[in-house]
């Protein structure tokens, strides 16, 4: 049995939105990815060079702690990993919350909501930053997510 895990990290709640209709149309379990510090307004405005998201994504290296890790994650055989596009790339707590998961075993999905970037250059920068897990396809959705779509992306 294919057991799902439908993981998201949501700035301003299109991405939770997203995450739960898919989770619903998947059977899947929710698991919010929360950075220990919030995103405010402030620090989301990536017009301002020296807002939190901003520094943040332009330190390859940064890490922004989140809460809590998934405690059963081997019981899971995909994982779905959810995020708004931030600079034409994956926010860096989903860094984070991969380099502290072991994903090595499951199947990996990406999805993500955007105004108007593509998915394609944050899957395969993902694909190619851990190269040693299984990522496996990518889809950007709008928050009127169908669950036809969904079943088309995971093939289902």
């Amino acid at each position: 049995m294919n057991k799902i895990l439908v993981s998201y990290f949501s700035a301003s709640g299109i991405t939770g939105e997203v995450a739960r209709k898919i989770a619903e149309y998947t059977g899947g379990d929710l698991f919010e990815i929360e950075p220990v510090n919030k995103y405010t307004d402030e620090d989301l405005d990536w017009n301002d060079h020296n807002s939190r998201s901003s520094v943040e994504m332009n330190n390859p290296s940064s890490r922004p702690e989140v809460k809590n890790k998934v405690s059963n994650l081997s019981d899971y055989d995909t994982v779905l990993i959810g995020f708004p596009v931030w600079w034409d790339l994956a926010p860096r707590v989903i860094n984070t919350f991969i380099e502290e998961n072991n994903l090595e075993s499951q199947k990996i999905y990406v999805f993500a909501t955007s105004g108007g970037s593509s998915v394609t250059n944050s899957f395969n920068t993902l694909k190619n930053t851990y190269s040693n897990l299984n990522f496996v396809n990518a889809k950007r959705f709008s928050s009127n997510v169908q669950a036809s779509d969904v079943k088309d992306w995971l093939a289902i």
